[in-house]
């Protein structure tokens, strides 16, 4: 956590902020900005003892409910079903969304966003179960997408595996 304490009381000693930023330490903007907000609301060393670096940066740095846009978010049950269908990509469903997004007027997700999203379900899904086994005693195969198909030679028939 930034030591927002020593820097005000560093900045109300005079030190630049060059020097603050290598005393502290924390970046050269960092310090620059503390002190500026510092000198914004007026806050001279000593400070009170309440005010700990946890409650300066609540002072200094307020998080501001109106700067957070609300985004629409998936229905992310559709998603993960359409996902298990063969041909089906998350750029697809994507598109959908945004379409989707663009009909009711509302702000989509970016793709990148969209894509964590639904990792994040995955993850909360997701079972996994080791298996001990004795190399080659078994084998396991995981087809995705179509089937598989075994010709026969002699006589062309086609049969799905």
């Amino acid at each position: 956590m930034t030591k927002y304490r020593e820097i005000i009381r560093l900045h109300c000693m005079g030190y630049s902020k060059r020097n603050i930023a290598l005393s502290v330490p924390c970046s050269r903007n960092t310090a620059a900005r503390v002190a500026d907000r510092a000198d914004d609301l007026r806050l001279k060393w000593p400070l009170p003892e309440n005010y700990t670096d946890g409650a300066l940066e609540k002072l200094l740095f307020p998080k501001t409910m109106g700067s957070v846009t609300e985004r629409k978010m998936p229905d992310m049950q559709y998603v993960r079903k359409e996902l298990q269908k063969n041909g089906v990509t998350k750029k697809l469903l994507w598109t959908e969304y945004l379409e989707e997004c663009r009909q009711a007027g509302e702000e989509p997700l970016m793709y990148s966003q969209f894509c964590y999203y639904i990792l994040e379900g995955e993850k909360k899904r997701k079972a996994t179960m080791h298996l001990n086994r004795k190399p080659g005693e078994q084998v396991e195969v995981d087809w995705a997408g179509d089937p598989a198909h075994i010709i026969d030679p002699d006589t062309g028939e086609v049969t799905d595996v």
